[in-house]
């Protein structure tokens, strides 16, 4: 639960098609840099109370400390723990994704969201919000940033700028 593996340890599945194993690694690489301060703020929010506000807890503290760079990093560090993790006690990490997905201006890029969305599509559906964050950066992104991104599955945008998988429905910035 500590460390995020990185591409070489965790398969095919970290570099979708069309994302370069170099960019990636530079994922991974930020994503190493918070992990331990995001696992040892969401094992201190796990410890405590219940129902803080999110300012007040030690994940809070966590996010006022990074510029946009950092929380981006950050945001992918909690969505990928939260995806690996599903059947263990992620609410905490679940909230830190939520509180990041919520944010806007942090200039996600393309790459990274794409990066992001193969995970969710990865992830069982039993990981309920796997979308949250990458749904919520890629609406951030100039129209036509992202090609089709997996139509083997039925799943991808479509040509009217629609991301479609299993219930999901995404437009400009709207989810459903």
């Amino acid at each position: 639960m500590g460390s995020v593996a990185g591409p070489e340890r965790v398969g095919a599945r970290s570099a979708p098609a069309g994302l370069d194993r170099t960019v990636v690694q530079g994922f991974y690489d930020r994503m190493r840099a918070v992990g331990p301060a995001a696992v040892g703020a969401i094992e201190r929010d796990r410890a405590a109370a219940p129902g803080r506000e999110f300012g007040a807890t030690a994940c809070g503290r966590l996010v006022r400390s990074l510029d946009a760079a950092g929380l981006r990093a950050l945001g992918m560090w909690a969505h990928h723990w939260c995806l690996r993790f599903y059947d263990d006690d992620i609410r905490v990490g679940r909230r830190l994704v939520g509180e990041i997905a919520a944010r806007a201006g942090l200039g996600w890029t393309p790459d990274e969201v794409r990066w992001m969305l193969g995970e969710s599509y990865a992830a069982p559906p039993a990981a309920g919000d796997r979308f949250a964050l990458p749904l919520a950066a890629a609406s951030e992104l100039p129209p036509g940033a992202l090609p089709e991104f997996d139509p083997a599955v039925g799943a991808g945008f479509g040509a009217d700028g629609v991301l479609r998988s299993g219930g999901v429905r995404w437009s400009a910035g709207t989810a459903g």
